[in-house]
C-alpha cells in the first residue's frame, strides 16, 4: 500500500547530507525531524523543498499529514512493505530513490531485516544516503540504521536475562546498511524506560567476545528523545533526553553461554538535550564506568 500527500511530480534539489535522525520511541520528536530535512536541502528558510518517504511494514498514513507541514516538504509518501516480495517491486525502489528523506516507523526491527536485506529497498535506501540524502527512523526503525542490529527475531530479550545468558535469544544481523557515520556502532531505544542498559552491555560484549570488532559503541536513546547526526559524525540530542553513549573497547572477562557476563569498565558519556557526543572521534574525557560483574551492574547505570 502506499499513501501520498503533496506534489506527486518528483523534486531533483541539490542535497548537503547525509544526515540521521534516530528516535528512542515514544512521542515523535518534530524538530528531530525538520533538522534532518534542513540538513539535506542546505538551509532553514530558502524555497528547496524534498520529498519525504515513510517506510513501515503496517499501519497507515499516520505521519503524512505532519510531514507535509514542515518548512521545505514537497511531499510525504508513506509505503507499507509487509513482505519480501513487495521490497522487491521495482515502483517500491523507484519512490525511495526518488526521495530526498526517508524515515521508518517502528515496528519490528525483525521484519525490517529480514524483508529488506539484500532487496530493492535496500540498494534504493544507498542510493538516498550516496546523494546526500537523510536517513531517519523511531524504536525499531532506528534499531536498523547502526552498523551492528540487534533483530529480536528470537524471543525478545530483556537486561535480567541477557545479563544472565549473552547467548541465549539474542541475534544480530549484520552487513544491513553499514552507513559511514555508524560504522561500529549498536542502536537501542526505549532505553531507560524499559531499563535496557543490562542488554545494551551484553550486546556490545557480543560483538567483541565473537570477533566481530575489537570495540561497539552504543547509541541509546531514551522515548521521546533523538540523535541527530551530521554528514560529520558529530551526533546532538533533542527532546526530552538524555541519550547514553556506551562504550565496549577490550575484551570481556566472560561472555560464554549459559555463564553470566562479566565485562569491566564501559565507558559511558550521558548526553543532555541540546549537548553533542563526537562519533568520529569519541570524546577523552565525559564519561562514567560501570563493570559487570557475574552478570550483576556493580551500580546504578543511568
Amino acid at each position: 500500500m502506499r499513501y501520498l500527500q503533496g506534489n506527486a511530480a518528483d523534486v531533483n534539489p541539490r542535497l548537503t547530507g547525509p544526515a540521521f535522525d534516530l528516535g528512542g520511541g515514544g512521542i515523535d520528536v518534530d524538530e528531530a525531524l525538520q533538522w534532518m530535512i534542513d540538513q539535506v536541502r542546505g538551509c532553514t528558510d530558502c524555497s528547496t523543498k524534498v520529498d519525504v518517504v515513510v517506510i513501515r511494514s503496517s499501519g497507515g498514513a499516520g505521519y503524512n499529514e505532519a510531514i507535509s507541514a514542515m518548512n521545505g516538504v514537497d511531499s510525504a509518501e508513506t509505503l507499507v512493505i509487509p513482505t519480501r516480495e513487495d521490497a522487491s517491486r521495482a515502483d517500491v525502489a523507484d519512490t525511495i530513490r526518488n526521495a530526498e528523506v526517508v524515515f521508518f516507523a517502528g515496528g519490528d526491527q525483525c521484519e525490517y531485516t529480514r524483508n529488506f536485506r539484500r532487496t530493492g529497498v535496500e540498494t534504493a535506501l544507498k542510493s538516498v544516503y550516496a546523494k546526500g540524502g537523510g536517513i531517519g527512523g523511531t524504536s525499531a526503525g532506528t534499531m536498523i540504521q547502526s552498523e551492528f542490529v540487534y533483530n529480536a527475531c528470537s524471543n525478545a530479550v530483556e537486561s535480567r536475562d541477557a545479563l544472565e545468558d549473552p547467548y541465549e535469544d539474542i541475534l544480530f544481523t549484520y552487513d544491513l546498511f553499514k552507513w559511514g557515520n555508524m560504522q561500529g556502532t549498536i542502536a537501542d531505544t526505549h532505553f531507560d524506560k524499559r531499563d535496557r542498559m543490562g542488554r545494551t552491555m551484553t550486546f556490545i560484549a557480543r560483538q567483541i567476545r565473537d570477533g566481530i570488532a575489537d570495540s561497539a559503541l552504543a547509541i541509546a536513546v531514551n522515548e521521546g528523545t533523538s540523535v541527530v547526526v551530521d554528514k560529520n559524525g558529530l551526533a546532538r540530542v533533542m527532546g526530552k533526553g538524555p541519550a547514553y553513549f556506551v562504550l565496549g573497547d577490550h575484551l570481556p572477562e566472560v561472555c560464554e553461554p549459559q555463564t553470566p557476563l562479566t565485562f569491566s569498565d564501559y565507558k559511558i558519556w550521558r548526553v543532555r538535550n541540546g549537548d553533542t557526543f563526537d562519533l568520529k572521534n569519541k570524546p577523552q574525557t565525559g564519561y562514567y564506568l560501570r563493570s559487570v560483574n557475574n552478570g550483576k551492574i556493580d551500580s546504578a547505570p543511568y
